[in-house]
């Protein structure tokens, strides 16, 4: 699927792993932002902040699928395959 997309677009593991950091601190940020709600707004407030909760593990999981494409056909020189490279 990724074949198509040209290699400047294409996404890399780093970025899915800061998409899963940065969605838990937007889950915090929501959850916090819950408590300050009105009653009759918090529990749709804090519905979407679960909603979010829910995201990490899915951008880290594919983080880690392109990250073993990345290091099986060489397709990166990122710090991270380097390390990833010397760890086996």
């Amino acid at each position: 699927m990724l074949d198509s997309v040209p290699g400047a677009l294409r996404p890399k593991s780093l970025h899915l792993y800061g998409l899963s950091l940065g969605s838990i601190c937007l889950c915090i940020v929501l959850w916090i932002r819950a408590k300050t709600i009105g009653e009759d707004e918090r529990a749709n407030a804090e519905r979407r902040a679960l909603f979010v909760g829910l995201w990490p593990p899915m951008f880290w999981l594919i983080g880690d699928a392109l990250r073993r494409t990345e290091t099986a056909d060489g397709s990166t020189d990122g710090w991270m395959a380097r390390r990833l490279r010397r760890g086996r």
